[in-house]
């Protein structure tokens, strides 16, 4: 992809003192700070006033994800620790489908200690709701650095969702260089956690509190839900100089017929919390457009390949924007589909023109990342290096657990 061959991810780099990455969140969520970007010039104020920065009668746009408790560990005979992460469902592939399973189920893990289990399977006891079961793992297959895994269990009282609740850690970041906490349980999940998938959580989103949401919607702001499961990838720093050889991550969204229409009500004037947000709407944007080329291919499962975006079939229907998603809200209901269900690996870099993004709350990234990039694709190849001089020169906390900024 020519655009993205243009771009050296040596230039999103900076120093991150390692005391600048906030290793636990504040008691109070509103009380971080927020950085407020708007034309070049940056002021800061705390997160509780964020309404004070947003229009009246406009949208804002979340992602309602629940962070499952992915890790799991399983003790070998030999006292060997092996631990089990879950990244997504294999079978059966559908999240709430493979929550809900109550005998087996197959995920896609990362294995820690991988060469202290060779063969075989482990087993662990647990008791769950004063119920007693045994839970055992087997490989299945590798698949690249990751491993099918098959988890089966004794007792069909006893639901998937319920094991990883009960017996899982939440993984909280890798840089946070900590074990997690019962307090993670709490402190990673948005108050607005829904739908249970992720094994990340959408960081913008953590400050968000009761009292917000009730000043946000005393300006008449409308609120709006999406759900992205957000993936490890999320981690993952850009390795190769040149960004288009980096294989971006794949994540899974559901978007409904009623989000669609609360996009066409308010298009021009939407506010969206977080990259996770943005890279779904975005990549709602593809969609309509396949849709709208090829109206006669009746499906609600689409997948979006990592460039697909930038297609000059898609990038000449952007002026067309608003009668684009009327066209893909009328087919959804001309075919009875009440939600589409898609994977996306989307990459938004510098050069990308934004549908749906207008204005975006977020938090401090890290060094060559694909977010970072994406924030410099939204306020400007240099401009991200002001703002983020700008927030380590006032005491800004970084990364997942850190302070926030909106840009305007």
């Amino acid at each position: 992809m020519e655009l993205a061959g243009q771009i050296n991810i040596n230039d999103y780099d900076y120093n991150l003192p390692y005391d600048r990455i906030a290793k636990y969140p504040l008691t109070k969520r509103d009380s971080s700070k927020l950085l407020i970007g708007k034309d070049s010039n940056y002021s800061q104020d705390k997160f509780l006033n964020i309404s004070d920065y947003l229009p009246a009668n406009s949208l804002l746009v979340f992602n309602n994800t629940k962070v499952i408790n992915a890790r799991m560990h399983f003790a070998k005979e030999t006292g060997a620790v092996i631990e089990v992460f879950c990244l997504q469902p294999i079978s059966p592939i559908d999240y709430s489908l493979a929550l809900a399973t109550n005998t087996k189920c197959s995920w896609k893990c990362l294995v820690g200690n991988n060469r202290k289990w060779k063969s075989g399977s482990l087993t662990k006891k647990l008791e769950i709701q004063g119920q007693e079961l045994s839970i055992t793992i087997s490989k299945l297959q590798q698949i690249g650095n990751t491993f099918e895994i098959l988890f089966e269990w004794d007792n069909p009282n006893i639901h998937f969702s319920d094991i990883l609740e009960n017996s899982g850690d939440i993984p909280i970041p890798p840089y946070l260089n900590r074990k997690s906490e019962d307090s993670d349980k709490i402190t990673y999940q948005t108050i607005y956690s829904k739908l249970q998938g992720s094994v990340a959580a959408p960081t913008a989103g953590l400050h968000f509190t009761d009292e917000v949401i009730k000043r946000i919607q005393s300006k008449n702001i409308k609120t709006d839900f999406i759900t992205l499961h957000v993936g490890a990838g999320t981690f993952h720093p850009v390795k190769t100089d040149n960004a288009a050889e980096h294989k971006m991550h794949t994540e899974y969204f559901i978007i409904n017929r009623n989000n669609i229409k609360n996009l066409i009500d308010n298009f021009g004037n939407i506010t969206l919390v977080g990259t996770t947000s943005v890279r779904s709407l975005e990549s709602l944007f593809v969609i309509a457009c396949k849709v709208y080329n090829n109206p006669e291919n009746i499906t609600n499962e689409f997948q979006i390949n990592q460039w697909e975006a930038y297609d000059e079939s898609i990038n000449t229907l952007k002026n067309r924007s608003l009668e684009i998603l009327k066209h893909l809200y009328n087919w959804m209901q001309e075919h009875k589909l009440e939600q589409l269900n898609c994977s996306t690996q989307i990459m938004i870099v510098p050069g990308y023109k934004f549908v749906f993004t207008n204005r975006l709350i977020t938090n401090f990234h890290q060094p060559k990342s694909t977010l970072l990039l994406l924030l410099a694709a939204f306020i400007g190849e240099r401009e991200w290096q002001t703002a983020y001089k700008y927030a380590l020169d006032n005491e800004f906390r970084f990364l997942s657990y850190g302070d926030s900024c909106v840009f305007l």
